[in-house]
């Protein structure tokens, strides 16, 4: 298996995927077949869904609480933590997954482009989004202390945008990347390639002249657009990938 080569010339831009939580006992929505007790994911995953039935929303999501708390971090993500103490600012993790355990595991330098389950905002007013690791009960919907209208999970759901601040954070550490006269890498990690604009990161990557890679157990729909590609799980391969010079 070829090495990836971390000096100090190095710049490495990490994206993982529900993959690498799945390693750990986090379910996925392809896990789940798209469905929750037999509704689509779309129902508990989304504007139109909070305001038919916030209070089946917020049930889904104590749920998913729940169980995220109750696992671990893997050796996946405890490499990625060791890789990001060797390079400093020379990294940066970008993730799609919600579940916190990158941070959990140690992890600083990192983009959670898909939100934070254990945080909370309004879904009214400009109030910043809390931490918030509570497992409400059936039926609760908890309200905003500061103008009184419902709170949701700060989660990004099906038919919403991105923080831009996310995307410009990634888009700042890639210019300075590629114009930093060393050597631009990016590897992505238990991801599908298939959600935008995630699964574009390679293409903007490779057309600044990064090297890019991909560890995935299974195909991603983007795979053939990685210059290396390594089938395995992150949390067997990760651990052994790297050499640290």
């Amino acid at each position: 298996m070829d090495s990836l080569i971390l000096d100090s010339n190095t710049w490495l831009l990490v994206l993982t995927g529900a993959g690498v939580s799945a390693e750990s006992g986090v379910p996925t929505f392809r896990g789940m077949s798209g469905l929750w007790e037999d509704q689509p994911v779309e129902a508990v995953a989304s504007p139109e869904g909070f305001r038919k039935d916030p209070a089946l929303v917020w049930r889904f999501y104590s749920e998913r609480r729940k169980a995220a708390a109750a696992v671990h971090p893997n050796p996946g993500h405890e490499a990625l933590v060791a890789w990001e103490r060797h390079l400093g600012d020379r990294f940066l993790l970008a993730t799609q997954n919600v579940d916190g355990l990158h941070t959990r595991a140690g992890s600083q330098r990192v983009v959670e482009m898909h939100g934070n389950l254990f945080k909370t905002r309004c879904s009214h007013c400009e109030r910043p989004p809390f931490e918030d690791a509570t497992v409400y009960p059936a039926g609760a919907v908890p309200e905003c202390d500061a103008c009184g209208k419902l709170l949701r999970p700060h989660i990004v759901w099906f038919g919403e945008y991105l923080d831009p601040a996310d995307i410009q954070r990634i888009e700042d550490f890639s210019l300075r990347a590629a114009t930093s006269g060393g050597r631009f890498v990016f590897l992505a990690a238990g991801t599908s390639g298939a959600v935008y604009p995630a699964a574009g990161i390679v293409d903007q990557v490779r057309k600044a002249g990064g090297k890019t890679w991909l560890v995935n157990l299974d195909p991603a729909e983007n795979s053939n657009r990685f210059e290396h590609r390594i089938v395995g799980k992150s949390g067997e391969v990760l651990p052994t990938l790297a050499k640290l010079a």
